[in-house]
């Protein structure tokens, strides 16, 4: 099986007496406390999805990942793990000491083993990350509501916040566990925060084509306005696998993830993922990660090519559409005929008519999938 990122599968989750001896310890220990999107970052690296990190970056990492899209040992990262404290708080923290780390109620989550406090410059960490310094973009907005100090050191978890959708968590250890009952030796990923149309089936089933089996990953976190719920992304692949999918050939579980939309970098960082959950190879389309017009369309893609040492192979795809004539999914590489066959795969259009009570046509959404979306009244993030 396909190594973890780094050689090794990060693994800080407290267990039995070292957890016990833990949660004995807390008592009177500095705390900071964490948003649910910040709290499923700190799970992610405990549980070694994030390998080979085990806590927050320090200053050398993030300027080698900020500068060169490589951790300062060399290895391919692109997006900054990163914790922001006031600095009313980090002066009072001292590097060496513990700090807890907790979630918005106060509920332990996990130990913070502080080795670092620095400063940084929010512009540049967006422009170097995102592209660009417009508070619109929503990584970017993201940035500049951050502290003003940064805190590195490792971490170990105390425990997981729980979460509605726990029953679709695995762990990467899980995962590859999975994948080797199932005696696939290859395994394509697939990345997603929206709900299945027949463009993302065709995509899917052409890349499992050439591997093993197929592992469907959607995001489940804080996304955009406009998105879909996350409820009714797992419905609707559910949808999808039970009615159009050989099950010995697929897997689903979710990822607790806070999308950055930083486009090109996130690919990559999506890729590391994927590679640690056990996947071989992973779907990148046009405008992965993208947001608005801040990357080109197949920047994302083109990345690629400044990491021969990411160890997962990135399956492209071009943009496709369902053609009259051809009467299937096809992509201009493929395909002769005119636009005037052409029924293009718009989300904002699928969305215009599931909005309206209407479904979609069948050449754009399976029945199943679009009567899993209109049965939750308003499928949206608002």
């Amino acid at each position: 099986m396909i190594q973890p990122h780094g050689g090794k599968l990060i693994d800080r989750v407290l267990r039995g007496d070292a957890r016990r001896d833990a949660l004995e310890s807390l008592k009177g220990l500095p705390t900071v406390a964490l948003d649910a999107d910040a709290l499923s970052d700190v799970e992610n690296m405990a549980t070694g999805v994030f390998s080979p990190l085990e806590g927050y970056m320090g200053q050398d990492d993030y300027r080698h990942v900020l500068d060169h899209m490589r951790l300062a040992s060399d290895l391919a990262w692109t997006i900054p793990i990163v914790l922001d404290a006031p600095k009313s708080v980090a002066d009072g923290l001292k590097p060496g000491n513990d700090v807890l780390l907790t979630g918005e109620t106060g509920q332990p989550a996990a130990i913070l083993h502080l080795e670092e406090k620095f400063g940084y410059d929010k512009a540049e960490f967006a422009q170097k990350v995102f592209r660009t310094t417009d508070p619109a973009h929503p990584g970017v907005a993201k940035v500049l509501r951050m502290h003003d100090v940064l805190l590195g050191g490792p971490i170990d978890l105390i425990q997981a916040a729980p979460t509605p959708f726990d029953n679709w968590k695995l762990a990467p250890h899980e995962t590859r566990l999975l994948f080797k009952e199932k005696g696939w030796h290859t395994v394509v990923g697939f990345q997603t925060r929206n709900t299945p149309h027949i463009g993302h089936e065709f995509v899917q089933k052409s890349a499992l084509t050439l591997v093993d089996g197929l592992f469907i990953n959607p995001v489940i976190g804080r996304k955009k306005k406009g998105d879909y719920k996350d409820e009714v992304i797992l419905s609707s692949y559910e949808a999808l696998i039970k009615n159009y999918y050989v099950k010995e050939r697929t897997a689903l579980a979710v990822l607790m993830f806070e999308m950055r939309y930083a486009g090109p970098r996130e690919a990559i960082f999506h890729a590391v993922i994927r590679k640690n959950f056990g996947c071989t190879h992973i779907i990148i389309g046009r405008d992965h990660a993208g947001v608005g017009t801040y990357y080109k369309p197949f920047a994302a893609q083109e990345i690629f090519g400044d990491f021969p040492d990411l160890g997962i192979t990135p399956l492209f795809f071009r943009s496709f559409f369902y053609c009259k004539k051809c009467l299937s999914v096809v992509s201009d590489k493929i395909c002769p005929h005119g636009p005037e066959h052409q029924i293009q795969f718009r989300g904002t259009e699928i969305r215009d008519l599931l909005l309206k009570g209407q479904y979609p046509p069948a050449e754009l959404v399976r029945p199943e999938v679009a009567k899993a979306i209109m049965d939750v009244q308003n499928p949206f993030n608002e």
